[in-house]
């Protein structure tokens, strides 16, 4: 397995990193949709013999039981694996009836401090590889969350800081206050990216790509809708992760997502894999991608995303796929990509 460094910092990282929202049963918005204990725990152990050694999780997953699980699993491997968690959303804070206390989230000083000794509880660990923020908090001055995750970094309890789910805006302004306050910044922005969903791709992508962030891509499928197991004019399976979060199902259910995904099989049936593998490729061949988060409820369905690492996508194919997956990137990117490439 090949490992790419995470941006411009000295952590190296697996093409594919596994994705642990749904270890753990949960009772929240995840509820119906997660692995038992002992699946999860098979399909870590697969993760690893193949050769995927990062591990994305959050104190929110399955309310916590994801680190736990994960805490468990690192037992005499903690030195491999590279461990990559958030903070930001209270950690129970989905469970129906439960009313977070004003502590329990967001980006303030006594909130980050709670969470991460939280995690690390849980996680049975000493130091987290990556500590991430969840999202941004525009009710916390930047400085005062800065200052906070540099602390844990000079205390040896985080090793690199990472953000997700920000307005570009906010990413730069938080990249230039940590450069003037001479605190430890961003090294790294997760971001939901797939061929159906490329928004990210006006400002996000370009921002990483200038500022020298690696990029972590969450939902690469589309919540599953780039697996291919769904048919256009049929409801989506029972049990499915889309078939539970019907939202997300009428935003996908479009006459441009399906032309994509009949374009994806198009491209797999060449390469004789599958559409999933393909779609993953596409987003591995992107130069400023460090790696893909892949989630898998089964071993059959992390055998089915390891494929993607034996895919290689020509030119031609890339173009063709970024053309049927191309949105309307409204003013002023539509206007300045007609001079200059975007």
């Amino acid at each position: 397995m090949e490992h790419r460094t995470l941006g411009r910092s000295g952590l190296r990282v697996t093409p594919l990193t596994f994705g642990a929202m749904t270890v753990g049963e949960s009772q929240g918005f995840m509820k119906g949709v997660t692995s038992s204990d002992d699946e999860a725990l098979r399909v870590l152990d697969r993760a690893l013999d193949h050769g995927i050694d990062c591990v994305d999780t959050a104190n929110v997953y399955s309310e916590g039981r994801s680190e736990e699980i994960l805490g468990r699993w690192l037992r005499g491997k903690r030195d491999r694996v590279v461990v990559m968690t958030k903070c930001r959303f209270p950690t129970l804070g989905m469970v129906p009836g439960h009313k977070p206390g004003p502590h329990e989230h967001g980006l303030s000083r006594k909130a980050i401090l709670a969470a991460c000794e939280q995690s690390l509880a849980r996680l049975q660990t000493d130091y987290i590889d990556l500590y991430q923020v969840h999202m941004q908090d525009r009710q916390v001055p930047i400085e005062e969350t800065l200052r906070a995750l540099d602390d844990l970094v000079r205390a040896g309890k985080v090793r690199y800081l990472g953000c997700s789910n920000y307005a570009a805006y906010r990413l730069v302004e938080s990249l230039w206050t940590a450069d003037r306050s001479h605190l430890s910044g961003y090294v790294s922005l997760q971001l939901q990216w797939s061929l159906v969903v490329r928004d990210a791709e006006r400002e996000l992508v370009p921002a990483s790509r200038a500022f020298g962030l690696g990029t972590l891509v969450w939902s690469p499928l589309a919540r599953g809708f780039l697996s291919g197991k769904y048919v256009r004019g049929q409801p989506p399976p029972t049990g499915s992760r889309l078939g539970s979060w019907l939202d997300s199902w009428r935003q996908l259910d479009q006459d441009r997502a399906w032309r994509v995904l009949d374009q994806v099989r198009q491209v797999a049936e060449r390469h004789q894999t599958t559409p999933a593998a393909v779609a993953l490729a596409w987003l591995l061949g992107k130069p400023e991608v460090s790696s893909v988060i892949v989630g898998a409820r089964t071993v059959a369905q992390l055998d089915d995303n390891l494929r993607a690492l034996e895919v290689r996508l020509s030119a031609e194919e890339m173009t063709e796929l970024d053309q049927v997956s191309a949105p309307d990137w409204g003013y002023p990117y539509s206007f300045i990509a007609l001079r200059e490439p975007w």
